[in-house]
């Protein structure tokens, strides 16, 4: 039927009423995305109350606890969702951390379901063989780092019978210490650990900062000198390889074995830097002010803040933590992964000042600054957008973006007094250990209060331990998953390939 035309006529006193509430209604829609997160950054109360809007929307984003879905992960992994599984362990770290420094509770049981439902039981060594097809040894350790921080701050224990937080983190460290690979670039750890993914060929860096990491703390924890000697292991050769420049105090992303790892690509992200940072944080104190670690550790801090934070910003840009690898200027080129990383590099660093104090007159003034710039990124509703350094939201959201300005804020609560540094063994850590976690076969003496982990050359025994179990179900969705990773990074640095947290592999 043909449409009838209808003509009509309003009077001009409507017409202005209609045009006025017009102009209203887009004005409010304009301010609403220009209107800041609420928060006043000398109150602690203030930013507690802030942090608890960001984290309320962080958590819309999982849906582990719904029918059908699975306890742990955030969405994915592609193309089922824009999450891998690391970023889940990421997650809950996060989530510890905001217990930790603002005292509420209201997330810690599905916090501590998460950590232990996807820790593979009965190994319990965070390498479940359904995420064989993207499984490197820094997912692996950033589910481990989650774990050793709930030991560390008191994180309440999981009931008896079930894997307690220290020997999680012991079993991914001991687990990666049998894959310390010397066949290659003269030690190391290669970035995937089954050896039909993409990347097996890498040794990168944030795979080898995540086990610097967990030995540097394992060592103060456990007072167990060993770890410390692996952590000092990893750090030599880092240095050695070139990934770590001594001059200026970069720290580059990777290279192929089969170039002896002289391939050095010199892409740098700010969540390895901070890992290294925190490291040497913890060896300073556990070494009770070594002074290589502070030669170090200072080095790492001042390049890292000159690095990753705008602390001298154009016009029209606000001082803010950045990443200047994928943020660029005039465009946004970061991954989903990468969205994530300002949140680690503003709690590592914050958490580092504890174990030495001399830096936090340099760090926190920064971290300050930024977590001003990062309110303004946000909405009033805890929404935040990712760049931190333009005044505004810019409507690019996400469970990254989320965890970002959620670490921000709370890592400014670092300096109350209520807030404890991590605990150790001897002075209020409860939770239960085992040195001999995640290992295979007969363990030999420990040099120090537990027991040693040994040299070891069974990184082929390892690789076909996990390859029987995971193969058949990963090689099922590994062309899938791998080449979708690959296109996506493909759009981001051309000429490049990319599998995972910002890590890249140049074409070889």
């Amino acid at each position: 039927m043909p449409r009838r035309q209808v003509s009509f006529s309003i009077p001009v006193e409507e017409c202005h009423i209609t045009t006025m509430l017009s102009t209203v209604v887009l004005a409010l829609a304009i301010s609403s995305t220009r209107a800041a997160l609420n928060v006043d950054l000398d109150s602690a109360d203030s930013i507690r109350f802030a942090a608890g809007l960001v984290a309320s929307k962080l958590m819309d984003y999982y849906h582990g606890e719904e029918p059908g879905q699975t306890p742990g992960i955030l969405p994915g992994p592609p193309p089922a969702g824009p999450y891998y599984w690391w970023e889940g362990g990421a997650l809950w770290g996060t989530m510890v951390d905001y217990w930790h420094y603002t005292h509420s509770q209201f997330y810690n049981d599905l916090t501590l379901r998460a950590l232990v439902y996807q820790a593979n039981p009965p190994h319990n060594d965070y390498m479940p063989p359904n995420w064989t097809a993207s499984l490197g040894n820094d997912d692996q350790g950033f589910w481990g780092m989650s774990a050793m921080l709930a030991a560390e701050t008191t994180f309440k224990n999981p009931p008896p019978g079930q894997p307690q937080w220290l020997a999680l983190a012991q079993a991914v460290f001991n687990t990666q210490a049998e894959r310390w690979d010397t066949r290659y670039c003269n030690g190391g750890l290669r970035w995937q650990i089954p050896l039909s993914n993409n990347g097996y060929n890498y040794k990168n860096s944030i795979a080898n900062a995540i086990f610097f990491n967990l030995g540097a703390r394992l060592a103060r924890y456990t007072n167990n000198r060993t770890y410390a000697e692996w952590a000092g292991k990893t750090w030599d050769w880092m240095e050695g390889v070139g990934y770590i420049d001594k001059e200026n105090w970069n720290v580059y992303d990777g290279g192929h074995v089969e170039r002896n790892c002289t391939d050095i690509n010199r892409a740098q992200f700010s969540y390895t830097a901070a890992i290294f940072v925190q490291g040497c944080g913890f060896l300073y104190n556990y070494t009770n002010g070594e002074q290589k670690w502070r030669d170090r550790l200072e080095g790492l801090t001042n390049r890292t803040l000159n690095n990753f934070f705008l602390s001298q910003p154009k016009a029209g840009t606000r001082p803010a933590a950045m990443e200047p690898s994928c943020e660029l200027e005039e465009r946004n080129q970061c991954t989903t992964d990468m969205l994530s990383f300002k949140g680690y590099l503003h709690r590592w660093m914050a958490q580092m000042t504890q174990m030495a104090p001399f830096v936090r007159g340099v760090v926190m003034p920064v971290l300050r600054e930024s977590v001003r710039s990062m309110a303004e990124s946000c909405l009033p509703d805890g929404t935040c957008g990712f760049r931190w350094n333009r005044g505004q939201y810019d409507g690019n959201t996400g469970a990254g973006q989320q965890m970002n300005a959620l670490g921000a804020l709370v890592s400014l609560l670092v300096e109350q007094p209520e807030v404890k540094e991590a605990v150790t063994t001897k002075n209020g850590g409860t939770s239960a250990g085992d040195p001999n976690a995640g290992r295979e076969g007969e363990v030999g003496e420990w040099e120090g209060e537990s027991e040693v982990i040994t040299d070891v050359d069974r990184v082929g025994a390892a690789v076909v331990t996990i390859l029987m179990v995971g193969t058949v179900m990963g090689m099922m969705i590994w062309v899938s998953a791998t080449t979708g990773e690959e296109e996506e990074y493909a759009r981001v640095m051309r000429g490049e390939k990319k599998k995972g947290k910002g890590r890249v592999i140049e074409r070889t």
